[in-house]
């Protein structure tokens, strides 16, 4: 979709996200994959080289994905030097959970959005010969225990803690997120718009 904005020389049509980019509004929804990753770091380094102190919003409504790709994303949230709000629209679950609760400069849920996190699971069936499969059980053990000493850094909660919230689908409302660590504050739409320029 694209846009009005009014420059030197008339107005031009510019796509939507372009805008948004320009406002420092980037977007992470539906499936996290390999090439919504690589978009997402790209984005990142962008508004980096534009602006390393101005804060980057980070407006996430995602079911999560794959566990590398957004582990790159972490490892973007984490290393950039702009500060990162994240804003948690309609749900955040799985991966898109760990990016939300990993937002350095403030992490901010609508009143009627929703986060779910749980262990990590096999994208596809298992096949093999007995020492692949368990290679892939130590190797699920290990991811388990990885993302539960990130959410605990991020909760302030023990590992022992997210183990026990992660062993099941664990949904929560703003207000429980809150409680738990997950979540700074819960703010109306207002507050999204408040941090465009």
């Amino acid at each position: 979709m694209n846009v009005q904005v009014k420059t030197s020389s008339g107005i031009t049509l510019v796509p939507m996200e372009t805008r948004l980019l320009a406002q420092r509004t980037v977007f992470v929804e539906g499936e996290i994959t390999a090439e919504s990753a690589c978009l997402f770091v790209k984005e990142l380094l962008w508004l980096n080289s534009e602006d390393s102190n101005e804060p980057i919003n980070v407006l996430i409504n995602s079911q999560g994905g794959e566990i590398n790709s957004g582990l790159l994303m972490y490892d973007a949230i984490q290393s950039s030097k702009a500060p990162v709000k994240t804003f948690c629209l309609g749900k955040c679950y799985s991966m898109g959970a760990v990016l939300f609760a990993c937002g350095n400069n403030g992490r901010y849920m609508l009143p009627h959005s929703e986060l779910m996190l749980h262990e990590p699971l096999l994208g596809n069936r298992i096949s093999g010969n007995s020492s692949s499969i368990k290679s892939i059980s130590e190797s699920l053990i290990e991811i388990k225990s990885k993302m539960n000493r990130i959410l605990a850094k991020h909760t302030g909660k023990t590992e022992e803690e997210m183990e026990e919230a992660t062993s099941f689908d664990h949904y929560f409302s703003p207000e429980e997120s809150l409680e738990f660590g997950l979540c700074d504050k819960i703010v109306g739409f207002d507050e999204i718009i408040g941090g465009q320029k």
